[in-house]
């Protein structure tokens, strides 16, 4: 059968990156086009120990891969929704938004916890400003600590120090059972080697008894769509925080396909854009870029389509969850921008703007990048 030709799309190279990147390229090549998924490796690849909020550039994982398809490299590029910045370059426009994934966060712990089942004081990982502040809103007693790296990553330092301290256990066990070896009533604290046990971890878990630990993490926070689409979900205990109590950040679990304004775009957005997700994200991203918060402040935003409305929540917090400005409304789908900018407008009004410029000054005051370097969407 022949195609309708072969699209160039650049990608990160991360796994959930490349995970993501062939999801668009399937629904293309169902399309009958051709796809050669090209990796670029980005700023924000390059500070991998950098937390989110200080990466000094915004855009820090979308600027390499939209200036391949500017500089005409590749036809087009695939983004998380939420690393890309409200403005973009004139020439630049949002091809394709493909049915969205999930978009709630979940808890990821290593014995199934719930929030509300972490001991006080407990330690609980994440790098985002919006799911800290909304964490210390809901449990004012956790310990919130820095995390970053891919999801697997982020997992592997979950998992380590349960895992290590397991296995330091069986192999002072094996030490004993070999001290005791021929003595009958000697019964064994394991009823298998601690290579027998070892053999039977899961990749995932063996790297994570190789991490070094730099900070025992109780528990974890990661996007659910990011943890589905790594293939790791079969592999540890989460529980999702409903997005009524615990809001998204704006785009979570979106796809975009970026291209130049012209026929390309066109043709890719004639085949993969979903409308509906369009619509909600529209939302959010007319809300973040009104408000103009992007990773300076806690903020969440969450639209979704019912009927002729687009029911819409936002919460926006200060750095410690102590103070938040919060809201929900249905907006008229066939108005559905102009209704979310005149939203955005009465949330600034009501103190919004307020705790995104107490945010602003607290990064400047602490000698962190100024609002027009952050990431925005994050």
């Amino acid at each position: 059968m022949k195609t309708r030709g072969t699209l160039r799309l650049a990608t990160r190279g991360s796994l959930l990156a490349r995970r993501q990147a062939a999801m668009v390229g399937e629904r293309l090549e169902e399309r009958r086009y051709d796809v050669d998924l090209v990796t670029v490796e980005t700023t924000g690849d390059q500070l991998a120990d950098e937390l989110i909020h200080r990466l000094g550039k915004t855009g820090a994982f979308v600027r390499e891969l939209d200036e391949r398809v500017l500089d005409g490299d590749c036809d087009a590029a695939i983004h998380s929704l939420k690393d890309v910045p409200t403005e973009q370059p004139d020439e630049l426009v949002t091809a394709a938004v493909p049915e969205r994934g999930p978009a709630e966060d979940v808890l990821v712990t290593p014995d199934g916890q719930t929030l509300d089942g972490l001991p006080d004081g407990a330690t609980v990982g994440t790098s985002s400003l919006r799911r800290r502040a909304l964490l210390l809103d809901r449990r004012p007693d956790l310990t919130v600590e820095p995390l970053r790296g891919n999801v697997d990553t982020r997992i592997e330092k979950l998992l380590a120090p349960s895992l290590q301290a397991e296995h330091e256990a069986r192999t002072e066990a094996d030490k004993e059972r070999k001290g005791h070896a021929g003595e009958e009533d000697f019964e064994p604290e394991y009823d298998r080697t601690v290579e027998e046990w070892f053999d039977d971890r899961t990749e995932l878990e063996k790297a994570a008894l190789g991490r070094d630990v730099e900070t025992a993490y109780d528990a974890i926070v990661l996007a659910r769509a990011g943890l589905e689409r790594s293939g790791l979900a079969h592999a540890v205990d989460f529980h999702p925080l409903p997005t009524t109590t615990f809001v998204p950040s704006p785009g979570q679990g979106a796809l975009c396909v970026t291209a130049t304004d012209g026929e390309t775009a066109r043709e890719i957005q004639s085949a993969i854009d979903h409308p509906r997700s369009r619509v909600e994200v529209t939302v959010e991203r007319t809300i973040l870029a009104t408000l103009g918060g992007g990773c300076i402040a806690p903020l969440g935003i969450h639209a979704v389509v019912q009927g002729e409305y687009v029911h819409t929540a936002v919460a926006v917090y200060d750095r410690d969850g102590e103070t938040s400005v919060t809201a929900t409304r249905d907006l008229p789908i066939e108005t559905h921008a102009t209704a979310a900018h005149e939203f955005a407008q009465e949330l600034a009004d009501r103190g919004a703007a307020d705790l995104i410029a107490d945010a602003r000054r607290e990064l400047e005051d602490d000698g962190e990048p100024g609002p027009e370097d952050q990431p925005e969407g994050k």
